[in-house]
């Protein structure tokens, strides 16, 4: 999941950041509001944790200008303001959910996996391919029922493949899914990923193809 945080105190940012990417998940993040338009016109994002107190345009503001160019991202409102004519006008601008400051991480943890179900993963959480099962909020992978060992960028990898079991998935699009937008991306780290994603994989009746020119496909493997 690629998530965008924007927040102007440098210390939570950071904690924020260590936490959601210690989970698995692509964190990029905006300390203006002007900043985070910028990127929400552009980059498509799974979830957004907004401050409504920003330098620049405010969260509001922000969150206005993502639903008029009609984006369905969920946003989680995090602020100091927490009157209830706040809340109101957050969640009438297109909050998802709304979290006072101060509050606890694991509170914080708990609501972007709620935001998760009710939102990309509503139908299930859990995806099964061969003997492979990936649970999307619990961001772990079994075989048979024992856990596989994955890095945090090898399950961003799987987890776009089995998104889109079946159909071809480009370098380009898991760069995009998986790195944030500052990172400096060399041509071969998708492949290095693939790798050690197949060389993991392979005994779970999984197969991720190579199609040349094209990217790569996640499917199940045939047998004689």
């Amino acid at each position: 999941m690629h998530v965008l945080i924007v927040e102007d105190d440098p210390v939570l940012s950071d904690g924020l950041k260590r936490s959601l990417r210690k989970d698995g998940h692509a964190v990029d993040h905006a300390d203006t509001g002007t900043r985070a338009d910028q990127l929400l016109a552009v980059h498509p994002f799974d979830l957004v944790i907004l401050d409504l107190g920003l330098p620049g345009l405010n969260g509001l503001d922000v969150l206005r200008r993502m639903r008029l160019r009609r984006s369905i991202t969920p946003v989680l409102i995090l602020t100091a303001r927490d009157s209830t004519d706040d809340r109101v006008a957050g969640l009438d601008a297109g909050a998802d959910d709304y979290l006072a400051k101060p509050f606890d991480l694991p509170e914080l943890e708990a609501r972007v996996r709620a935001l998760l179900r009710r939102g990309r993963y509503a139908t299930s959480s859990v995806i099964k391919h061969g003997s492979l099962t990936l649970d999307l909020v619990g961001r772990r992978a079994e075989v048979d029922g024992e856990p596989v060992e994955l890095s945090a960028r090898e399950l961003a990898v799987l987890e776009a493949l089995l998104l889109s079991a079946g159909r071809v998935v480009s370098k380009d699009q898991l760069v995009e899914m998986i790195f944030t937008t500052s990172e400096d991306v060399g041509a071969n780290a998708i492949e290095v990923y693939i790798h050690r994603l197949r060389k993991k994989v392979e005994h779970a009746g999984v197969e991720i193809r190579t199609i040349r020119g094209l990217g790569y496909l996640i499917d199940k493997q045939l047998h004689d």
